[in-house]
């Protein structure tokens, strides 16, 4: 029996099977002791072949094998950094959550994110939500955030989960983009992803909660990874979006010091023309990457994510202000 898994409890799976019938799954003991180095060796979106217990006359069943991913997304795990812990399998894009205001989320954290997405080669959508909340020197700090961005390659869509009228694009703009793809919805707790998939499903009803008062922070309402289903409408693919809990810190795994550049679009490109193939950027003589940030033509911002992306500082602190 083959399936696909929609939600990790942390002890339980819940697998769908293709007739759609759900089971109540755990896994195999000996996952564990294949040499993954993670915390969680099944993820949602990953397909698995089950058998079911006779121990239980309803549907519950053991996980047994792990069919071959078409790509993952990772990061560090909360407490033992030399494990990962996989988000998501098998997506078609990710889609990062943030908010300039209430909370901010830094450039540090949105540059680490989409970093870690080009090394396992998810393509990134950027979803700016809560701009209602933006004054008019706010609104002028997003569209230099859309022109950083797109000129880079990711696409930008400002949006108004609570008060749908006010975004620069509408939620139901959005759900076409989503639809006929497997997103995984990623993001600092706060920037209100719960909120987005209640107006973007209607009659989820998935928890919210109120940000902090005194830190300005989000507090977390997602426990567990879940993957929904949009709704379909003539003629439209079906679309799902895979639910995490909100996350602190993206830090990626078991990239080598060398690679960082890579995974940074434009970076990437200019190095090419650097005069050392294994210059790292920082003070090498006859550095493009350097002469580009001289000349304004790689922001500094991203550039700064690049050298803490190298110094591979403790993920907790990108949390700070844009």
């Amino acid at each position: 029996m083959q399936g696909i898994v929609i939600k990790n409890t942390g002890s339980w799976y819940v697998v769908r099977l293709d007739d759609g019938r759900l089971f109540q799954c755990k896994v195999k003991g000996n996952f564990r002791l294949k040499g993954i180095r993670s915390t969680n060796p099944v993820a949602v979106g990953d397909i698995v072949r089950i058998v079911p217990t006779e121990a239980n006359a309803g549907q519950v069943g053991m996980i047994t094998e792990i069919l071959d991913r078409r790509n993952y997304i990772i990061r560090k795990a909360s407490n033992l950094s030399k494990q990962s812990h996989i988000i998501a399998a098998n997506v078609d894009q990710a889609a990062l959550v943030v908010t300039l205001r209430h909370p901010e989320t830094s450039t540090t954290f949105i540059d680490r994110f989409l970093a870690g997405a080009e090394a396992y080669r998810v393509p990134v959508i950027i979803i700016f939500n809560k701009v209602d909340l933006l004054d008019e020197e706010d609104r002028h700090l997003l569209e230099l955030f859309f022109r950083l961005y797109e000129g880079i390659g990711y696409p930008c869509y400002g949006v108004s989960a609570l008060n749908d009228g006010a975004g620069l694009c509408s939620v139901d703009t959005l759900r076409k983009v989503l639809q006929g793809k497997t997103t995984l919805f990623s993001g600092n707790s706060g920037v209100g992803k719960s909120t987005l998939l209640n107006a973007l499903i209607p009659g989820l009803d998935v928890k919210t909660a109120e940000i902090s008062d005194s830190h300005d922070t989000g507090m977390h309402t997602t426990t567990f990874s879940e993957m929904f289903d949009l709704p379909v409408q003539d003629g439209e693919l079906p679309g799902h979006i895979i639910d995490t809990p909100g996350i602190k810190g993206f830090g990626t795994f078991d990239m080598e010091r060398e690679e960082v550049g890579h995974y940074f679009r434009e970076i990437f490109q200019t190095s090419k023309e650097c005069r050392f193939g294994n210059c790292t950027h920082t003070h090498e003589p006859g550095c493009a990457v350097l002469a580009a940030l001289e000349e304004h033509r790689i922001a500094q911002s991203r550039y700064t994510s690049y050298l803490s992306m190298l110094e591979d500082k403790d993920e907790d602190k990108y949390r700070g202000k844009i």
